[in-house]
């Protein structure tokens, strides 16, 4: 077959289009990427829960794929609504990579020895309040761009130290500029893991994409998207979600947060791997029955 790849034009993400483009090609079909400018591309002088968050990403490319005009769309799994447009669904979950969050910092600085004062670029709410938890005394200033655009600004001056994911630093094969990875840190829902979106109704693309998916992966993130669809507020919320699985049984922990992390509730759920995605949403029902929902309508 050809296949068109809808692709953001990141490097990030051409990476990321490029991987799945040799895996298809590995089988035999030839691969056509087919870069789409968003929303969320136009628009890099703003945090993105100003602007809207979630969606803003992908919905172009989307669009693209309703019409027609691609045939199948790769993005970072975290950029997806917990809702598909009709017509629309997810093919393929990748293997996904490590999803923690990482500290880049100019003289090399873990983020506990950072000096008072010092100033840490993310627009993330999530990465914010977990930052503030550890360290009040630091400055946390906005930071948008692509990978490659933040750290620039990073060497230029304008930051001490920056938090990134962890897996896109790897792919883009900057990890010698890592200084810590951040396991203590609840990563955003479905970070480290690319999903190959397709029509529901087109059955050869997804007979081909299926070959792709990768099942601990895709259990995974179905538990924390679960989570997210129950706890709703987007990137207007700080909140996050892990999943891990230990032979037939998952566990998982998720946070929501007020925007300064003095409110913050943490929860723990395990179980069968089978009913990952109900326990993703009892954990969210967990956090909503701790606090969790009188900080959502704080905040929303």
């Amino acid at each position: 077959m050809h296949i068109r790849i809808g692709t953001r034009r990141s490097q990030l993400a051409l990476w990321q289009a490029n991987y799945v483009k040799r895996k298809l090609e590995d089988m035999g079909h030839t691969v056509e990427l087919v870069p789409i400018t968003t929303t969320g591309d136009k628009i890099t002088d703003a945090p993105l829960a100003k602007i809207g968050g979630k969606g803003l990403f992908v919905k172009e490319i989307e669009e693209a794929l309703l019409r027609g005009d691609i045939d199948v769309a790769v993005h970072s799994l975290k950029d997806v609504p917990t809702k598909l447009p009709d017509g629309l669904t997810l093919g393929a979950i990748t293997e996904r990579e490590l999803p923690y969050d990482v500290l880049i910092s100019r003289d090399g600085q873990r983020l506990e020895n950072l000096p008072t004062g010092a100033v840490v670029g993310t627009s993330s709410l999530r990465r914010k309040v977990q930052i503030k938890r550890m360290r009040r005394d630091l400055v946390i200033k906005d930071l948008r761009g692509n990978v490659d655009t933040r750290i620039r600004k990073l060497d230029e001056g304008q930051y001490d130290a920056i938090v990134l994911a962890y897996a896109g630093i790897r792919r883009m094969g900057w990890e010698n500029r890592i200084v810590q990875i951040l396991e203590d840190f609840i990563p955003a829902v479905g970070q480290g893991s690319m999903a190959v979106e397709i029509r529901e109704d087109d059955e050869k693309i997804r007979e081909v994409i299926s070959l792709l998916d990768h099942r601990e992966s895709r259990i995974r993130v179905e538990a924390e998207r679960a989570f997210l669809e129950v706890m709703e507020g987007g990137c207007q919320v700080p909140m996050g979600a892990i999943a891990w699985l230990d032979g037939s049984r998952l566990f998982m922990k998720g946070f929501l947060s007020d925007l300064e992390g003095e409110n913050f509730v943490e929860a723990y759920v395990e179980g069968n791997v089978e009913k990952a995605q109900l326990l993703g949403r009892e954990l969210a029902e967990k956090i909503l029955s701790q606090g969790g929902r009188s900080i959502l309508e704080s905040i929303l």
